[in-house]
């Protein structure tokens, strides 16, 4: 599970897919490793451009762990790490159907099936076929076989059990433990139940090749497939595809993979030995015609579904999530573009540039007050505001105060709450237009509620808008509580004139018909300048992105959709991008 982020720092453009076999554990499960240790094996899966479970509980249980222990949220499955798309998806494996389905007409097939047949005659016969491991409940499936005899005497001298178990590990002394416990029970119940005529459990302790198998299968009046957990469990899916006469029962455990593809089969507890009892009996009960409807259509999804088709699908995903990232890439800035920026900067008479701040200019942060701007950054803006030649307007959803102490000193251009206070070079503050902030009295009790519910988040009030921020917040309770908020407030705010808008951990409440796009008009209307540069990182720069003219160069920071003409990895970026427009 590190592998692939090993391969991708040793070849970062290569694609990657992983494909995980077993079962992702639950969070509660995962957070049980050390803590350096489950950090650094989801890291190591996020190296893989796709990541494959077998079900799509096992995808969620991996997505749930993302976010509780990394904060990284998906949608529908893409997770942004870095600079890179990552998908998790579900992907459940399937047998060669037509390869078991044919291997019955065999002649060596045949031949094995008529000997078994014949030894076997008066008997309902239940295979059980497994490897030799703890997670397969072998222990527990004798037991429930077991008390299926307590139980159902008239079975006795009727049922015969053929049990396979496949060597596995064979130098690990838990293990060993484990053979000698399942030889023990096959003894004890053999000799309990058995006489000179019967017994109950023909026990085998060897791997078999296919033929012998399928013709294992193929006389099997019930197949006992009950891991106590398992990936997939192929062995279901095998005996399903050798029932060419569609007779058959599969009583299968719903903690293995298949219980999910299998629901026709009969479903149990593999914990729970009195349910293995009366699974049995229902099996050795069912009708033919019963048993042939729920095997028709098992077989029919089988031969649909089958591991070409898994292959496939996953390699075609592997691929469209690799040109995804290839779209999103032909946007990154490039040096090619870097050098036309730089070279429209220089000729330009009258140049403007919009900047919004955080997750622009600066990273965020747990609160917003932490976020102050970096001496490099005023540094950077000194210089742009130095030119006569530039207008410099950091565009933000921040207070008006917070904005003015940190970028006042400068002859810059400055708005604040995204649009609702305006100020112009060596200007006073102005309202974009007449508002009204009476409405915070009705949402700020909802917010306050809200930041009860959910610990470490908070509301921050603003002149004219609300904003409650949850970064700090159990990102899983988190998503539940700002859906409820968002449903809420949008039930309240339909009769009034304001809007709830969500961003980055943020649900922001303020006034209908202001953003940034009609700020920027109080630029881009007065002056005809010939070079415009706007950066933004989320949402709200969209509006800003949209209304700008198109010979503008505009930049969202982040790889994902937007309106933006070009995307930037991070605010480091940013800045580098912004120090050579000062040394031009």
């Amino acid at each position: 599970m590190l592998l692939p982020k090993l391969l991708r720092e040793k070849r970062p453009n290569v694609p990657i897919g992983f494909f995980l076999h077993i079962p992702f554990p639950t969070y509660e499960i995962f957070r049980l490793l050390p803590r350096d240790w489950d950090p650094e094996i989801l890291k190591g899966l996020l190296g893989a451009d796709l990541i494959g479970f077998h079900t799509y509980e096992y995808t969620q249980y991996f997505l749930r762990s993302v976010l509780r222990m990394l904060g990284y949220e998906h949608n529908v499955g893409q997770i942004i790490v870095g600079n890179r798309f990552v998908k998790a998806d579900t992907f459940p494996m399937g047998i060669d159907f037509e390869r078991y389905y044919n291997t019955v007409s065999d002649p060596d097939v045949e031949k094995e099936s008529d000997k078994l047949k014949e030894q076997l005659s008066k008997f309902k016969v239940v295979l059980s076929i497994d490897r030799l491991d703890y997670t397969k409940g072998i222990a527990n499936r004798l037991r429930g076989y077991e008390l299926f005899l307590e139980r159902n005497k008239k079975w006795h001298e009727k049922v015969v059990l053929v049990m396979v178990v496949v060597p596995s590990r064979i130098g690990v002394e838990h293990y060993r433990q484990m053979k000698r416990q399942i030889d023990e029970l096959v003894g004890k119940i053999n000799g309990r139940f058995g006489n000179i005529n019967w017994t109950p459990i023909l026990y085998q302790y060897k791997f078999l090749p296919l033929k012998p198998l399928v013709a294992l299968y193929s006389i099997s009046d019930v197949a006992l497939v009950t891991p106590l957990r398992d990936g997939m469990n192929l062995i279901a899916k095998e005996y399903l595809a050798t029932r060419v006469n569609k007779t058959g029962v599969l009583i299968l455990s719903e903690t293995a993979g298949a219980a999910s593809e299998l629901g026709e089969a009969l479903i149990m507890n593999a914990n729970n030995i009195e349910e293995i009892a009366e699974a049995l009996k229902s099996a050795l009960e069912m009708p033919k015609e019963e048993q042939a409807r729920r095997n028709q259509i098992m077989q029919t999804r089988l031969r649909r579904y089958n591991v070409i088709r898994w292959a496939d699908e996953f390699i075609k995903e592997l691929v469209s999530v690799r040109h995804e990232r290839k779209k999103l890439e032909t946007k990154l800035l490039n040096k090619s573009t870097i050098k036309e920026i730089l070279k429209s900067f220089q000729k330009a008479r009258r140049r403007l540039i919009f900047l919004d701040y955080d997750g622009t200019l600066v990273p965020f942060a747990l609160t917003p007050d932490l976020a102050k701007p970096s001496q490099e950054i005023l540094n950077i803006i000194k210089d742009l505001s130095e030119d006569d030649k530039n207008e410099v307007v950091i565009i933000s959803g921040r207070d008006r105060t917070t904005i003015h102490n940190w970028f006042g000193m400068f002859n810059i251009g400055l708005v604040a709450e995204h649009g609702v206070w305006i100020k112009g070079k060596s200007a006073e503050w102005k309202l974009s237009q007449p508002l009204k902030s009476d409405w915070k009295s009705k949402i700020l009790p909802i917010l306050k509620i809200y930041e009860d519910r959910l610990p470490e988040s908070f509301v921050e009030e603003k002149e004219f808008s609300l904003a409650w921020h949850y970064r700090k917040s159990d990102p899983e309770l988190a998503s539940v509580r700002t859906k409820e908020l968002v449903d809420e407030l949008m039930n309240l705010t339909s009769r009034i004139d304001v809007q709830a808008l969500q961003g980055s951990k943020v649900i922001e409440v303020r006034n209908a018909g202001i953003n940034k796009g009609l700020a920027c008009l109080n630029w881009i209307s007065k002056v005809d300048f010939d070079f415009i540069l706007a950066i933004g990182d989320d949402w709200t720069d969209e509006d800003l992105f949209r209304t700008l003219p198109e010979k503008a160069y505009t930049i969202r920071v982040g790889l994902t959709s937007s309106y933006a003409k070009f995307n930037l990895h991070s605010h480091l970026e940013v800045i580098k991008l912004l120090e050579k427009l000062t040394n031009v």
